[in-house]
């Protein structure tokens, strides 16, 4: 029987990436590998970060320049575009968008569900056209 007192925790897929963008996020400047690791909660090896910092790079959701012979990273949006980067990923990943879309929609609160149509009205084309699609006086 194993001792769970001394048996590291497995995390949750995506955790650390989570963790990479939330240090990356609080860099005022692109940062090398060490400094995220620094940063990152555990005990984890240099290659491990360079390994999630170049999945996140293939999802682009970092940047990198190389800076003598390494690289510096940033991340590519703040938390709120990096949702939607995901939401999008997945919207592309799916065979019926419409079928998706529509599932999301309907499981909203009430008042997100507000709010998703108050931005779509302005955010398309005719942005002044109200909910009738009529163009406003204002």
């Amino acid at each position: 029987m194993t001792d769970s007192r001394h048996t590291p925790r497995r995390r949750a897929q995506g955790e650390l990436e989570a963790q990479v963008l939330a240090a990356l996020r609080t860099a005022d400047a692109p940062v090398s590998a060490g400094w995220v690791r620094d940063r990152v909660s555990g005990d984890l090896a240099y290659t491990t970060v360079l390994t999630i910092l170049a999945r996140l790079h293939a999802k682009d959701a970092v940047t990198r320049r190389r800076e003598g012979r390494s690289f510096v990273w940033t991340p590519v949006a703040d938390e709120a575009g990096l949702a939607a980067f995901k939401m999008r990923k997945v919207l592309d990943s799916g065979p019926d968008r419409e079928a998706v879309l529509a599932s999301f929609v309907t499981a909203l609160p009430e008042s997100d569900e507000q709010l998703l149509r108050d931005l779509l009205r302005g955010a398309g084309p005719d942005a002044d056209e109200d909910a009738d699609g009529e163009k406003g006086t204002d």
